[in-house]
C-alpha cells in the first residue's frame, strides 16, 4: 500500500462526521492488515505528501484531521515507495482528496487529484505491477488519465469509522462492489457544470457526434461525461435485454408497465441497479433530457436471468409548470431504462387525457 491516505484514521469519516471518535477509527491499512490477517504481506510507504506546499497541506487538514509529511525532496520520496512496490505482487494507491478538501467552505479551482500524488501514481505504473487506486473524495474529480492508465479504481468517498474494513473486503474479492454514481464525474474542469438532467439546448450536437460548428460543443473534448449519473462496475458482467410496454398511450387513472430483462453474464454472483427515466417531449415549459424516476436493485448468480417490471402512471409524468401547478401535460414521451443514465434503451408513448 502506498499514498498519503492509505495509514491515517483521521480522514476516514470526512469532514462532516463533526463528533466522530478519529482516533478508534482504523486506517485503510488496518483495515486491510486485518481482513487479511496473515495470509497476505502488506507493507505502506507514503509515497507523497498529500500536497506539494506545507502551508496548503496545513489549510487542508485542520479541526485535526492532520497527514503526516515527508520533507524530503519529492524525488526521494517516490523513489522509497517505487522500491516498496517493486517487491509486491499488487500496488494499491490511496490517494484522492484529504476530508477538509471539501465540503463547507473547501473549493477547488483544479478538480483533479493533486499534482504530486499523480506524479506518484506516474511513477508507480511505470514498474509494470497491476496497480489499484483507491480514490478518496468528497467531490466528482477530473481523473480522465487516471481513468485510461490504471487498472482499477475504487472509488471510496469518505466512508465512516468502519470503511476500512469494508474497503478491505472489496479489495480481496469478499464483497462484490455494487454502488452506482449519484452525481456525474466530467472529463476536466471545464465541463462543470455537468449533470445528467440537463435542459436541451437549441442547438443541441448531433447524437454520435463530436464537434460540429454552431452547435453546442467543445473544440477540445466531447460532450460526454467521463463516468455518467448511475454508473457503476463490479466484479461481473451484466446484459440487458430489449424494453418491453405494455402499451403506448397513458391516460388519467391507468398503468403501463415497461420492462426488461437482465442477465448475469458473468462468472459471479453480483447486484445490478436496473434504472429507469422519463422524458417529456412536448411540455408547456423546457423539460431535462433525462429525469430518473426508478430503480430496483437485484442479486443475480452467474448465468442468471430476471425481468425487472416498473409501473408508469400519470404521477410519474407531473412538474410545476409556469403556474406552479403540479400537472402531467398531453403529449409525447421516451422511457429509458439501463445500468446508467446514458447506456439506455428507449421506448415511446403518448399520455392524453
Amino acid at each position: 500500500m502506498i499514498g498519503p491516505l492509505g495509514d491515517t484514521r483521521t480522514n476516514m469519516p470526512g469532514t462532516w462526521a463533526v463528533n466522530a471518535d478519529l482516533e478508534n477509527t482504523p486506517s485503510l491499512l488496518e483495515g486491510l492488515k486485518a481482513v487479511a490477517g496473515d495470509k497476505v504481506n502488506i507493507t505502506y510507504s507514503l509515497g507523497a505528501n498529500l500536497l506539494a506546499d506545507e502551508m496548503e497541506q496545513k489549510n487542508a487538514t485542520m479541526f485535526g484531521r492532520e497527514i503526516k509529511r515527508d520533507n524530503r525532496p519529492e524525488q526521494e520520496v517516490i523513489a522509497d515507495a517505487v522500491r516498496n512496490a517493486e517487491k509486491a505482487d499488487v500496488v494499491v494507491a490511496a490517494l484522492g482528496e484529504g476530508s477538509e478538501m471539501s465540503g463547507e467552505s473547501s473549493s477547488r479551482t483544479n478538480i483533479e487529484i493533486p499534482a504530486v500524488q499523480q506524479r506518484l501514481l506516474a511513477a508507480l505504473l511505470k514498474i509494470g505491477k497491476p496497480v489499484v487506486l483507491v480514490l478518496f473524495t468528497g467531490r466528482p474529480l477530473a481523473i480522465k488519465w487516471e481513468s485510461e492508465n490504471v487498472s482499477a479504481i475504487l472509488n471510496v468517498w469518505f466512508g465512516g469509522t468502519q470503511a476500512a474494513y469494508a474497503i478491505a473486503d472489496v479489495l480481496f474479492g469478499e464483497v462484490n462492489p455494487s454502488g452506482k454514481l449519484p452525481i456525474t464525474f466530467p472529463q476536466n474542469v471545464g465541463q462543470v457544470p455537468i449533470y445528467y438532467s440537463h435542459k436541451n439546448t437549441g442547438r443541441p450536437l448531433p447524437d454520435g457526434g463530436w464537434f460540429t460548428k454552431f452547435r453546442s460543443n467543445y473544440l477540445d473534448v466531447s460532450n460526454d461525461p467521463l463516468y455518467p449519473f448511475g454508473y457503476g462496475l463490479s466484479y461481473t458482467t451484466f446484459s440487458y435485454g430489449a424494453i418491453k410496454l405494455s402499451g403506448t398511450k397513458l391516460k388519467p387513472g391507468q398503468a403501463l408497465t415497461a420492462s426488461i430483462t437482465v442477465i448475469n453474464t458473468g462468472k459471479v454472483a453480483g447486484k445490478e441497479t436496473v434504472q429507469l427515466y422519463l422524458r417529456d417531449l412536448e411540455a408547456s415549459i423546457t423539460r431535462p433530457v433525462k429525469e430518473l424516476k426508478g430503480f430496483q436493485k437485484i442479486s443475480l448468480e452467474p448465468g442468471e436471468s430476471k425481468e425487472v417490471v416498473f409501473i408508469l402512471t400519470e404521477n410519474d409524468l407531473k412538474f410545476y409548470n409556469a403556474d406552479l401547478k403540479y400537472i402531467a401535460e398531453p403529449g409525447d414521451f421516451t422511457v429509458f431504462i439501463g445500468p446508467n443514465s446514458r447506456d439506455v434503451q428507449a421506448h415511446n408513448f403518448s399520455f392524453s387525457r
